[in-house]
C-alpha cells in the first residue's frame, strides 16, 4: 500500500466508484455492496453508468454512502475500484485528493496509477481466483465478488448482511451462495491480513434506513400502472424504457391471472416499432381499457401522427418516455431531460399534452396512477417524463403505501340507461360547459356509436371542413387544455417566499437542488425553492416566478428546455430566468448547481453567516 498523509475518520460519508469491463458480471457484485450498506440501516445511493453494447465496453458504477440522506452525485470521490485497464488514465484522474484505489495487483502496477495525493492499494484478485476456482469464465466472475469482500475487510461492511444477501438472490441455488461467499471471504481475509483495516472511510451501523426500501422508477412505474388498473401494454423494445415494461408484465403474472381459470386478465403486446404500440394503446383505450405505452426519445419521435389523433380525437393514453440522451440514437445508456419540448408539444399541428414529472421512484409509482385518472378525466394523452437516471438505478425511497379505497377517475364515459335517455348522442359537444365531452365505450349501446376521426370535424362528430364547425373544437381543446392545470399535481414550494432568488427545478434534478440549497445556506446564500411536477403550470408555478428577482432553472439539457416552456407558457419576464444546465449524460451533482448560483450573483452577493444545519 502507497500511503499518503492519514485522512481524518468519515463514517457513512463517501464515494466509491468501481470501474470495469461489461459483460463481466460486475454489476450484481456492485449491487452486493450497496445492498449491504443499506441493510446495514446507512442510507446510500446507486448510480450505474453503462455501455450500450452487450460486453466489452468501459462501465461504472458509483455508490454515495450518505448519513444525511442525499440522493444526488456529490461531484467527489473518496474510492476507486480500478479493475479496467483500458481506463486506468481516467480512473485514476478522478480520485479526489487524500482519497483511495484499489487495482489488481497480479501484474506489475501500470505506470498511469501514480499519484502522490492519493493511497493506492494493490490486491492480487486474479491470483487469488485462478487459484481457488475452476474455469476461466468463472474466474472473471468471482474475481468481481472477490473485490466486495475486499471492500467489506477496508469499509468494515458486516459480511454477515452479505450471507443473507446471498442466500436471498440465490435462494433455490445452494452452490451458487457457496461459490459467491467463498470469493467474498478470500477477499476480506486477504484484507484483513495484508492491509490496514478499516480506512478512515468507513461504514457503521445505523437506523437510517428503516421504513424504506430500494426500487428503481421503472419498477415502481410498472407496479403504478397495476395498481391504476390498466390492463394492456403495448411497446418496442428501446432502452430504458424496457424495464418498465418488464416489470408490469412480471407483476400481472402474479396479480392479474384469474385464479379459477387461469386466463391471463392482461395483455403485453411487443409491436413491430413505436408507431404501432401507440396504436394499439388507442385501440384498447377506445374500447374501454387502461392502456399505455413506454418508450425513450426516439420512440416520441416515431408515435408522433398517432399523438396527434389521440389529442384531436380525445383518446386517453398513458406514455412514458424515459428520457435519454439525444439526438437521434444519441447516448442510449445516459440520462438527459431533453424531450420536454417535444412532449409538450407532440405532433403537427397546435397541440399541446400534459406532461408529469417524477422526481424518484416513489413519485413514478403514485404519479403514474395520476396520470392514468388524468387521461380519463381529459380524454387526451398524459406523458410521465421520467428519465433514465430515476428509470435503471437503485433509489432509497420510502416504503410504498396504497388505500385500498382507490377507484379510477374514468371520467365522463356514458352507461347503457344514460346513452338510452339521450335524443342523439353528440360525440363532442360540450354539454356541461366543461371543455370535456361525454364519450361512449363500443358495444354499450347502437345509439353510442360515433365515427371516430382524426379529419376534420364538428362538435357533433360529423366530418367538416366548414372554418367555424373546426374552428369551435380546436378552441374547446385549448381551454381544456388550460382548465388541466387545475387537476394536474401542482408544484411542491419551500421557503417563505420572500427572498431574492429562487431555485426551480424538475424531475430527478430535485435531489441536487436540495443539497445545493443546504450547501448554500452554509455560504449565507438562502433561495427559495420550486419543484415542478406537471403541465400546464398552475398558477403556483407563476406566482413563484413573479415574486423573486432571479430565478435559476434548473434542468439537464442544452437548450434550456424547461426555461423556454416556462416563457411560453407563462408571462414571467424571460430576463429574470438565469439558466444552470448540465448534459454531460451523467446525472447532475450539487456542485453544478452551486457553482451556477455563485458564478451569477458573485461575491459581493455572499454574506458571511455561521454553518446552518441540514433541513428535516
Amino acid at each position: 500500500m502507497a500511503h499518503t498523509a492519514p485522512a481524518p475518520d468519515r463514517v457513512n460519508d463517501f464515494v466509491i466508484k468501481l470501474a470495469n469491463v461489461n459483460g463481466t458480471g460486475s454489476a450484481s457484485a456492485n449491487a452486493l455492496v450497496m445492498k449491504a450498506i443499506f441493510r446495514m440501516g446507512i442510507p446510500v445511493m446507486g448510480k450505474n453508468y453503462f455501455p450500450s453494447n452487450i460486453q466489452g465496453l468501459p462501465t461504472w458504477y458509483e455508490i454515495r454512502v450518505t448519513r444525511d440522506g442525499y440522493v444526488a452525485r456529490s461531484g467527489r470521490l473518496d474510492l476507486m475500484v480500478a479493475m479496467n485497464q483500458e481506463t486506468y488514465s481516467k480512473d485514476v484522474r478522478e480520485v479526489s485528493p487524500g482519497g483511495y484505489l484499489i487495482y489488481d495487483s497480479t501484474w506489475p502496477r501500470s505506470t498511469q496509477l501514480a499519484r502522490e495525493d492519493i493511497t493506492i492499494i494493490g490486491v492480487p484478485l486474479a491470483r487469488i481466483c485462478n487459484e481457488n476456482f475452476v474455469g476461466v469464465r468463472n474466474r472473471i466472475l468471482m474475481k468481481n465478488v472477490c473485490y466486495a469482500g475486499v471492500l467489506c475487510a477496508l469499509l468494515d461492511i458486516e459480511l454477515d448482511v452479505i450471507r443473507q444477501l446471498l442466500a436471498e438472490t440465490f435462494a433455490k441455488k445452494q452452490a451458487l451462495v457457496d461459490s459467491n461467499m467463498k470469493a467474498v471471504q478470500l477477499g476480506y481475509d486477504y484484507a484483513k491480513q495484508h492491509l490496514e483495516c478499516p480506512l478512515p472511510i468507513r461504514v457503521s451501523r445505523t437506523n437510517g434506513t428503516a421504513g424504506y426500501i430500494m426500487i428503481d422508477g421503472n419498477t415502481a412505474a410498472g407496479l403504478g400502472c397495476v395498481y391504476a388498473g390498466a390492463t394492456v401494454g403495448a411497446w418496442y423494445p428501446i432502452t430504458p424504457s424496457t424495464s418498465l415494461m418488464d416489470a408490469f408484465t412480471g407483476f400481472c403474472t402474479r396479480l392479474r391471472v384469474d385464479p379459477e381459470t387461469g386466463n391471463n386478465n392482461y395483455a403485453v403486446l411487443q409491436a413491430e416499432d413505436e408507431l404501432a404500440a401507440i396504436g394499439m394503446v388507442l385501440g384498447a383505450s377506445w374500447n374501454g381499457a387502461r392502456a399505455f405505452t413506454p418508450t425513450s426519445g426516439p420512440g416520441i419521435s416515431l408515435m408522433n401522427e398517432f399523438i396527434g389523433l389521440a389529442y384531436y380525437a380525445e383518446i386517453p393514453a398513458v406514455i412514458f418516455d424515459i428520457q435519454r440522451v439525444g439526438p437521434s440514437t444519441g447516448m442510449p445508456t445516459r440520462t438527459q431531460q431533453a424531450d420536454i419540448l417535444s412532449c409538450a408539444y407532440a405532433s403537427h399541428g397546435d397541440t399541446r399534452h400534459v406532461l408529469i414529472f417524477p422526481a424518484n421512484p416513489e413519485e413514478c409509482f403514485y404519479l403514474t396512477v395520476t396520470a392514468f385518472d388524468l387521461a380519463d378525466r381529459l380524454q387526451t394523452p398524459v406523458f410521465v417524463l421520467s428519465d433514465l437516471d430515476i428509470g435503471m438505478n437503485d433509489w432509497m425511497c420510502p416504503e410504498l403505501e396504497w388505500d385500498d379505497a382507490y377507484r379510477p377517475d374514468r371520467g365522463k364515459i356514458l352507461g347503457k340507461e344514460e346513452i338510452e335517455k339521450l335524443t342523439k348522442f353528440h360525440r363532442y359537444l360540450d354539454r356541461d360547459d366543461d371543455c370535456i365531452p361525454y364519450r361512449t365505450l363500443p358495444g354499450v349501446s347502437p345509439k353510442g356509436a360515433y365515427f371516430t376521426r382524426g379529419s376534420g370535424h364538428n362538435q357533433y362528430g360529423a366530418y367538416t371542413e366548414d372554418s367555424e364547425e373546426y374552428q369551435i373544437v380546436l378552441d374547446r381543446l385549448k381551454r381544456k387544455f388550460l382548465r388541466a392545470a387545475a387537476f394536474v399535481p401542482g408544484a411542491l414550494i419551500e421557503g417563505p417566499g420572500d427572498r431574492e432568488v429562487g431555485l426551480v427545478a424538475v424531475g430527478s434534478t430535485d435531489g441536487a437542488a436540495r443539497e445545493a440549497m443546504d450547501i448554500l445556506a452554509r455560504r449565507g446564500i438562502e433561495v427559495d425553492y420550486m419543484r415542478i411536477r406537471a403541465f400546464p403550470f398552475g398558477k403556483d408555478v407563476e406566482a413563484f416566478l413573479t415574486a423573486h428577482r432571479t430565478v435559476f432553472v434548473i434542468e439537464q439539457n442544452r437548450d434550456a428546455q424547461l426555461r423556454s416552456l416556462l416563457t411560453l407558457e407563462t408571462s414571467v419576464e424571460k430576463a429574470k430566468l438565469r439558466s444552470i444546465l448540465h448534459y454531460s449524460g451523467l446525472s447532475i451533482s450539487s456542485q453544478v448547481i452551486v457553482d451556477g448560483v455563485l458564478a451569477e450573483l458573485g461575491e459581493g452577493r455572499k454574506p458571511k453567516v455561521a454553518a446552518v444545519p441540514k433541513r428535516n
